[in-house]
C-alpha cells in the first residue's frame, strides 16, 4: 500500500494517503467482464463492442472523481481532474484497455486501473493537485486488429499521421476510422500532443518477462525500451500441380518460407536478439497445388538501433541464399519501426527514489514497445514494471499479485 505524492501540499498533510489494494483488484476484475473468456483470459480488441462497453465504464467511473473528458480523433480518452494551476497541461497516468485475442487480465489494463486508483484516493481526500491529472486510455496499443501497435499514442505523439491511423485496416477490410465511428469514439479533440498536451506521462505495466519474478521483486524501474521492427514478408514462387511437377523443377514458396522461419530463429540466437515469425498464410489453399505465394509476419527486437540494423542485414543475406536455392523472390515490407528509447532521466529518478522506499532497485530495459515509448518523444516519461508470474503474457494465464501491484503506486 503506497503513499501518494500530489505536489507541494503533500509535505503538510497528504503524505499519509494510502491506496486501497482490494478496491484496485476488485475494480480490475470487474472491468474484465467486458471481453472475458471461459479460460479466465480476455478477448477485447480495439474498437470491438466489448471495447466500447469498457470505455463507457471508464468514463462513468472517472466522472465520479470530478473528471471531465476529452476524446480525440483516434479515440484516446483523457479523463482530466482539475488542479490548482489549470493553465499547466495535465500530468498523464496512462496505459490501454484493449487486449490480444487470447490475452490476459493485466497487460495494459493494470496500468489504467492503477491510474484510476490514484485518482480515487486523491479525490476521496479532497486533494487539489498542483497541476491537473489526466488518466489516459490509449487506443489500439496492441495492434491486434489494426497494426501497427501503439497506434493511438503514436498519432498523438506525431509518429504517425492521423490519415495513417484512420486508414489502418483489419483483415476484414474495416478501417480504424469507421470502427471508431461505429462504436461512438471518433472524437472531436485533435489527436495531437501540441493541441492537447500533457506535462508528463507515467505508466504502470506488467513486465511481460521473468526478471522481476526470478528476483522476487514487485517493482522494476524502466530506463527505456529496445528497438522493435515489424515486417511483412511475401515469398513468391510458382503454383503448379503437385503430381505433375518433378521435385528438382519446383519453385515452392512454402518450402522456402519454412527455411526462412528456421533462419530467423538461428540468426536471432547468433545476434543475441529476439526474432519471431508468428503468422503464415499460403496461396492457393489446395492439397494438390504447390504454394505459389506465402505471407509471413516477422517481429524483430534488439537492444540498440545499430544491432537491429545488423540483424536485419544478416537476415536479408540469408533470405537471398534461400531464394537462389528455390527460385523464389521475397518482398520485405516494413510495417512498424520503433527506435530504441531512453526515458527522461529526472522522471526515472523519481521512480528510482520511490522504489528504494519499498526495497526495490531493479533497473531494466523493456524488450517490448508500450505507449510510453511514443509519449517519451514529446513529453518527459517514465515506466514502472509490475512483477509478472513466470513472465507469462498475451495468454490467459497472465497474472500479477494484487499485494504487489499495489506497491507500484508507492509515492507515485
Amino acid at each position: 500500500m503506497g503513499s501518494i505524492n500530489t505536489g507541494p501540499q503533500s509535505d503538510s498533510g497528504f503524505a499519509g494517503l494510502k491506496t486501497n489494494a482490494k478496491r484496485l483488484n476488485d475494480s480490475l476484475q470487474y472491468s474484465c467482464q467486458w471481453g472475458a473468456t471461459n479460460d479466465g483470459g480476455m478477448h477485447r480488441l480495439a474498437c470491438d463492442d466489448q471495447d466500447r462497453l469498457v470505455r463507457e465504464w471508464f468514463i462513468a467511473e472517472t466522472t465520479k472523481c470530478g473528471c471531465s473528458h476529452k476524446i480525440d480523433a483516434m479515440g484516446n480518452i483523457f479523463a482530466i481532474r482539475p488542479g490548482e494551476n489549470n493553465n499547466i497541461p495535465p500530468i498523464g497516468l496512462g496505459s490501454h484497455l484493449d487486449t490480444q485475442p487470447t490475452g490476459g487480465r493485466y497487460d495494459g489494463i493494470l496500468g489504467v486501473l492503477c491510474a484510476m486508483e490514484v485518482l480515487r484516493v486523491i479525490h476521496e481526500a479532497n486533494v487539489t493537485t498542483y497541476a491537473p491529472i489526466a488518466v489516459v486510455n490509449w487506443t489500439n496499443e496492441e495492434g491486434a486488429i489494426f497494426p501497427p501497435a501503439m497506434l493511438g499514442s503514436g498519432v498523438w505523439a506525431g509518429q504517425f499521421t492521423l490519415e495513417h491511423g484512420h486508414s489502418r485496416k483489419s483483415i476484414e477490410g474495416k478501417t480504424m476510422a469507421k470502427e471508431l465511428e461505429r462504436i461512438g469514439y471518433l472524437g472531436s479533440t485533435p489527436c495531437s500532443s501540441q493541441e492537447n498536451p500533457l506535462s508528463a506521462h507515467f505508466e504502470v505495466h506488467i513486465e511481460q518477462g521473468t526478471i522481476l519474478d526470478r528476483a522476487e521483486k514487485a517493482v522494476g524501474i524502466v530506463t527505456g525500451a529496445q528497438t522493435v521492427r515489424w515486417f511483412r514478408l511475401t515469398l513468391t514462387g510458382r503454383a503448379e500441380h503437385t503430381g505433375g511437377t518433378p521435385m528438382d523443377n519446383r519453385s515452392d514458396a512454402l518450402l522456402a518460407a519454412a527455411k526462412v522461419i528456421v533462419e530467423v530463429n538461428k540468426t536471432a540466437i547468433e545476434h543475441g536478439a529476439r526474432a519471431t515469425v508468428s503468422t503464415a498464410k499460403s496461396s492457393p489453399q489446395s492439397m494438390n497445388t504447390i504454394a505459389g505465394t506465402v505471407e509471413l509476419s516477422l517481429d524483430l527486437r534488439a537492444p540498440t538501433d545499430q544491432e537491429m540494423d545488423e540483424l536485419e542485414q544478416s537476415l536479408k543475406h540469408a533470405f537471398d541464399a534461400i531464394n537462389a536455392e528455390h527460385g523464389t523472390s521475397l518482398a520485405m515490407d516494413v510495417v512498424w519501426d520503433s527506435k530504441a528509447t531512453h526515458f527522461d532521466s529526472e522522471m526515472v529518478e523519481c521512480v528510482r527514489q520511490s522504489a528504494k522506499e519499498i526495497g526495490c532497485s531493479h533497473e531494466m530495459t523493456s524488450f517490448i514497445g508500450h505507449d510510453s515509448v511514443y509519449t517519451s518523444k514529446v513529453v518527459p516519461t517514465a515506466m514502472i514494471f509490475a512483477r509478472c508470474k513466470d513472465g507469462i503474457s498475451h495468454n490467459p494465464a497472465e497474472y500479477t499479485r494484487p499485494e504487489e501491484y499495489a506497491q507500484n503506486l508507492a509515492r507515485s
